[in-house]
Parts: structure tokens; C-alpha cells; sequence
């Protein structure tokens, strides 16, 4: 109990370019998404918790439907993941996820993260077998044991559940996202998520050491100005 986690819920921006920076975030995920599995919400059920992410950060209709309307066409971007790892301010550990149309851009933007606050990116897997790779669900409830038998029942593998301050949290492995959504919806009703996607959670903990907070928050906000990065996680208490 008590697994860590990364709420991804961004606030709301506050100048107009850092509202762009996260329209144009969602934008790429929901565009990625549907040009994958499809423009139909009804069918994608990826999609769908991408639109919910979206509209829960206000991005503007209009800026989902362009990104909806464009993954429909022949034409388009082609964008692949890429992931980063490495050791941030402090000897924190950190990944770095990415959608990008031009890897040496990324991999360069990313790289100049590090250095510029004397952190050091590392080799793949230098730092994720710290972190379970985990779908995550928190939603308004009170009874967790009846919640942990209906996902049982639709033999999903549930890896951790807790409940508190009237949320129950449901961590299960990132291969069962759709259907423990899908059961979660079954047995409870549509479930107003809180949060509901796939994260990288650290195993263990750390606080950052005082002297590094500030470095820290810079490296952060340098990860986050970098438009091909869409999350960053780490293991800082």
C-alpha cells in the first residue's frame, strides 16, 4: 500500500504560450492515438481516455476535433515514442517518454536537459527496472474490497488497491488498461476517473537533497518546455 504515484493532471496554464505547449501535448497524443486504433472514441477506448485527459486539462474542442479530423486523413505526420532515462539533480532517477517526428531533435533537446543542469541521461533501461510500468485508475469511492472482487471476477490481474480520503486507487499491470477500465465501467457504472492511464511508478522513494530542490524544479520545467516530451517521471518523495 501506499505505491507512489504521479498525478498528470496539469493545471491550467497561465500565458498563452504554456497553454499552447499542453493543447499541442494532447493534441499529438489524441492524433497519435486515433491514426492508430481509429478515429471512433466508441471504439478506441485509448483514444477515449486521451479525450477525457484533454478536456479535464480545458483543452478547446476545436483543438481535439483538428486533431481528430487529421488523423482521419491519408496525409499526415508520423510520429513514434521514445523514451529516455537517466539520473537527474541529486542521483534522482528519471524517464523521460516522448512522441516525436525527428529522433535526433528529440534526443538532442532532451540531451541538453541533462547537461545544462549537470545531470547525466543514461542507456535504456539504466533506470526503469526501478519503476513498475502500471495502469492506474483513482475515482470517488469508499469500498475497496468490493471493487477488488469485481475486477477479480473479470480476471484482471490487480497489482495493488488502496482507499483514502474517500478515492480508491487501482494499480494494475499497463497491459490490463482497457480491461480493467472496461470492467471498472461494467460493474460501478460510468466511473468519472480522476485519473485513469499508464504510468511509470518508482518502486522506492527519496527526498531530493535541499541543496538540489531548486536544480530539480529547473531540470522539470526544461523537460516539460521540450514540445516532443509528454511526461516525466521520477522517484522524488
Amino acid at each position: 500500500m501506499g505505491r507512489a504515484y504521479q498525478n498528470r493532471k496539469e493545471s491550467m496554464a497561465k500565458t498563452s504560450d504554456q497553454k499552447a505547449r499542453v493543447y499541442s501535448k494532447h493534441a499529438r497524443v489524441i492524433y497519435v492515438t486515433a491514426k492508430q486504433g481509429g478515429v471512433d472514441p466508441d471504439g478506441n477506448l485509448a483514444l477515449r481516455s486521451a479525450i477525457d485527459r484533454a478536456k479535464k486539462d480545458q483543452v478547446p474542442a476545436h483543438v481535439i476535433d483538428k486533431a481528430l479530423d487529421k488523423a482521419g486523413g491519408s496525409a499526415g505526420e508520423d510520429f513514434a515514442a521514445a523514451r529516455y532515462e537517466g539520473f537527474g539533480p541529486g542521483g534522482c532517477m528519471v524517464i523521460v517518454d516522448c512522441l516525436t517526428d525527428n529522433p535526433n531533435r528529440t534526443i538532442g533537446d532532451v540531451r541538453q536537459c541533462f547537461t545544462k543542469t549537470k545531470c547525466k541521461i543514461g542507456t535504456p533501461g539504466s533506470v526503469s527496472h526501478s519503476f513498475d510500468h502500471s495502469a492506474i485508475f483513482v475515482f470517488a469511492g469508499e469500498d475497496d474490497e468490493a471493487v477488488l472482487e469485481a475486477l477479480m471476477m473479470a480476471d484482471v490481474d490487480v497489482e495493488d488497491i488502496e482507499c483514502e480520503d474517500g478515492k480508491i486507487t487501482v494499480f494494475t499491470p499497463h497491459t490490463e488498461f482497457a480491461k480493467a477500465r472496461q470492467a471498472l465501467n461494467e460493474a460501478l457504472g460510468d466511473i468519472d476517473f480522476e485519473v485513469e492511464e499508464i504510468q511509470f511508478v518508482p518502486r522506492d522513494t527519496a527526498p531530493i537533497p535541499a541543496d538540489d530542490e531548486a536544480m530539480f524544479e529547473k531540470f522539470l520545467d526544461m523537460l516539460n518546455d521540450v514540445e516532443d516530451v509528454q511526461k516525466v517521471y521520477h522517484n522524488v518523495a
